[in-house]
């Protein structure tokens, strides 16, 4: 598998290189996509259910690379699902862990999940795209980043029921090794844990988008603290055992995903709320200009849940979300926005 993505795609360090959606690499059009989705997550995280959702988000992706026997494949957590890429030989393996995952959220969960397989050519022939690039965290764990606007696409077709995979009544468990939610939620220090999504509009220009998402990201940089919702200091686990090292909890750190781009730039971060008015500054103007849309949440809390994949524990990845469903209630919100006016943040809720 690192054959097939390592030598094409150069690792870029700095996040706001990744935030040039030009510098993105076209997948091989032989390639699939397949994507999950937890059904009626809102009412489930509203009913407090926020980690059997973030779990089986990640689900999918702990399963596939436990299949294939490598995680160096190209996915995007989205808080109740997720997205990955995969070359088209691995179509029979991408289709039984859907099936596994689909079947299993039902099982163990008692929750729906919608689960999809589609070929890159089908998302170009629809003036689409899925292009990657490959964004280093530290120097054990990189994530890739999507452009193209394909991804967000294929979600849409999903969800209106296409290129779901036909149910299976019999199947084995999915293979979760190493998928743990071993942490407390984590309180804010600043104020606020804000979950952001801004989606570039399709008239937006690369430039434009680039612009306005670099603006935001430098009303968190402005700071003298980091905007990661970790903290930095050593916190107590959920299950009581002894906390890891200094240097393990560094790399957790390190290793998460608290600010992303698939198709939509993502981020749970820990702020004050004048940030958050200023970054709601910043992206009510770009609305008005037609450039993008955007859904918010804000809430006390936020939760990760963890996946170390195989013997190097260096490699560990680090899934975010808030607490109160923050990516969920994020895309409620930009669902119902418009092209015209923004809507004003929610109140804090402390859960």
């Amino acid at each position: 598998m690192n054959d097939m993505l390592s030598p094409r795609h150069h690792t870029y360090r700095k996040f706001s290189s990744i935030l040039d959606r030009s510098i993105y690499e076209p997948l091989p059009d032989d390639w699939i996509i397949g994507l999950t989705d937890v059904v009626g997550s809102t009412v489930a995280i509203q009913e407090g259910r926020y980690k059997d959702v973030n779990f089986l988000g990640v689900s999918i992706i702990a399963a596939v690379g436990n299949t294939i026997g490598s995680f160096d494949f190209p996915f995007s957590f989205g808080g109740d699902g997720a997205t990955f890429a995969l070359p088209g030989v691995f179509r029979p393996q991408a289709e039984a862990a859907l099936r596994q995952i689909e079947r299993f959220s039902l099982n163990r969960f008692s929750l729906s999940m919608r689960a999809g397989l589609i070929s890159l050519q089908e998302i170009r022939r629809n003036d689409r795209d899925v292009r990657i690039a490959r964004y280093a965290v530290s120097q054990e764990a990189t994530y890739f980043m999507f452009a193209g606007g394909g991804l967000r696409w294929a979600e849409h077709e999903l969800k209106n029921g296409r290129f779901t995979l036909p149910s299976a009544e019999t199947v084995p468990d999915p293979d979760l090794s190493g998928l743990s939610c071993e942490w407390n939620p984590f309180e804010t220090q600043q104020g606020t844990i804000l979950s952001l999504l801004v989606e570039p509009r399709e008239s937006a220009s690369d430039l434009t988008f680039s612009r306005i998402a670099q603006e935001v990201m430098q009303v968190f940089e402005q700071a003298d603290h980091s905007s990661s919702p970790l903290p930095t200091s050593i916190p107590q686990r959920k299950d009581g055992l002894p906390s890891v090292s200094s240097a393990t909890w560094a790399a957790v750190v390190s290793n998460s995903d608290f600010r992303k781009f698939d198709d939509i730039l993502r981020l749970t971060v820990d702020c004050t709320r004048e940030q958050v008015d200023e970054v709601e500054r910043v992206l009510g103007n770009a609305v008005d200009r037609g450039e993008v849309r955007y859904g918010l949440h804000l809430q006390s809390h936020a939760v990760m849940t963890c996946l170390v994949p195989g013997p190097n524990t260096n490699s560990h990845l680090h899934f975010l979300d808030g607490l109160d469903g923050g990516f969920a209630r994020a895309a409620a919100m930009l669902r119902m926005s418009d092209s015209s006016s923004a809507q004003a943040a929610p109140e804090l809720t402390v859960t």
